[in-house]
């Protein structure tokens, strides 16, 4: 019952039955990426819409599905056949703000310690 209204009232939470509703009238399902997010495109117009799965986070768009989300390209990546070069990497969402985020050294969240200044740099010390 609980997911029943959530999927009724919280649409930061993905679909609501509004959005299902006018997706189903003016809109024609296109295709799915890796992470699960579907793409739809307006039966009349050009309008192009995500559905993602799970919180709403645009990082999640893959290179090939953000490109026709932008009108780069016509074809959405199920009708293209695209292969990546070998020096391209597989997409990662944005990690910023998780427990996996970069934290370089000297960063107040990663662990040990600052390295020890070099060069021509005083630290200041009260007399």
């Amino acid at each position: 019952m609980k997911d029943f209204l959530l999927e009724i009232f919280a649409w930061w939470r993905g679909n609501t039955w509004g959005t299902r509703l006018y997706l189903w009238l003016h809109f024609a399902a296109v295709g799915a990426d890796e992470f699960g997010n579907r793409y739809h495109q307006a039966k009349k117009g050009t309008k192009r819409w995500v559905i993602y799965n799970g919180p709403a986070d645009p990082t999640t768009i893959p290179p090939g599905w953000h490109g026709w989300m932008h009108y780069r390209s016509e074809l959405p990546p199920t009708e293209e056949r695209y292969v990546p070069r070998p020096w391209q990497k597989p997409h990662v969402r944005n990690l910023t703000g998780t427990a996996a985020a970069y934290r370089p050294d000297g960063s107040l969240l990663s662990k040990g310690e600052r390295p020890r200044v070099s060069g021509d740099y005083d630290a200041w010390s009260p007399e």
